[in-house]
């Protein structure tokens, strides 16, 4: 007859066996995320809808906390608490009618908690982009809104400007594709500093294009990454020193692509002419 003692310690190996048997299983789906992220990059970029909700980034929310639990412990959150306020709720039907001057120089600030990026910006290049960055950022849009996604493999970006923090908002309208052939783009490559405009290309299908919102991300390394996203804008020296200490902090998930470690959160963006 088996004892109390030994039934306990059976049932204990048993428990033990099968969480090492889902940490492995965990790590062979982290590895292939990884390798998706390296290879399938469009559906990283995602602004919503279509790819980001087909679980290239989403994926089983009990599997991205065993791979988390697998990983190694988290960085300290270098970031300042957020400032008082609330994600903005406001959507609008269509494109804003251009307002800006093409010829003029525009550049952004946006204030996070972890200290302000500075973006110059292209009108000359992507007007409709800056035209909307403006009126958006003019609407408080922005405003205590989460950057909600990191990707430390394959590319290197943060992805922002989505109130809901989830990948799944947008001001309500569309922006068309623009500056595809900008020659800081050759070789693939978007470069450190790039900031970019997210959407719902997908390249395997052709389908997708024009399809940009308020969601942007910005480069803090050199990234491969096909034509097909609008750059309208180059980040200055502070804001670099700024993207590189989110990223020194790490993302939840463990596999390279998650929400970041650091509490980063807009707590103000602004748009002036200059």
């Amino acid at each position: 007859m088996v004892s109390n003692e030994q039934r306990r310690r059976q049932l204990a190996r048993e428990k033990f066996e099968r969480q090492q048997q889902r940490r492995e299983e965990n790590r062979r789906k982290a590895r292939r995320r990884n390798a998706v992220i390296a290879a399938g990059l469009a559906a990283i970029l995602a602004a919503g809808g279509g790819a980001y909700a087909a679980g290239a980034f989403e994926g089983n929310k009990k599997d991205r906390v065993d791979a988390a639990e697998s990983s190694p412990s988290a960085k300290p959150d270098p970031c300042a608490k957020p400032a008082s306020g609330s994600p903005s709720t406001k959507t609008w039907k269509s494109e804003p009618e251009m307002s800006i001057d093409k010829s003029a120089s525009y550049a952004m600030k946006l204030n996070t908690t972890c200290g302000a990026i500075d973006v110059k910006l292209d009108a000359e290049n992507a007007p409709h982009t800056v035209n909307s960055f403006n009126f958006l950022a003019g609407e408080g849009f922005f405003d205590h809104s989460k950057c909600h996604r990191l990707t430390t493999g394959g590319i290197y970006v943060l992805q922002c400007g989505d109130p809901k923090g989830t990948g799944q908002g947008g001001p309500g309208y569309t922006l068309p594709d623009e500056n595809l052939k900008d020659a800081k783009l050759k070789g693939k490559v978007y470069p450190a500093g790039t900031v970019a405009m997210a959407n719902q290309y997908n390249a395997q299908t052709g389908q997708g294009r024009n399809t940009g919102g308020s969601q942007f991300f910005l480069v803090y390394q050199d990234s491969p990454l096909p034509p097909d996203y609008t750059p309208f804008g180059t980040i200055g020296e502070e804001g670099m020193k700024t993207l590189k200490k989110i990223a020194g902090a790490g993302e939840q998930s463990g596999a390279g692509d998650g929400a970041p470690n650091a509490t980063v959160v807009i707590d103000k963006a602004s748009v002036t002419k200059s």
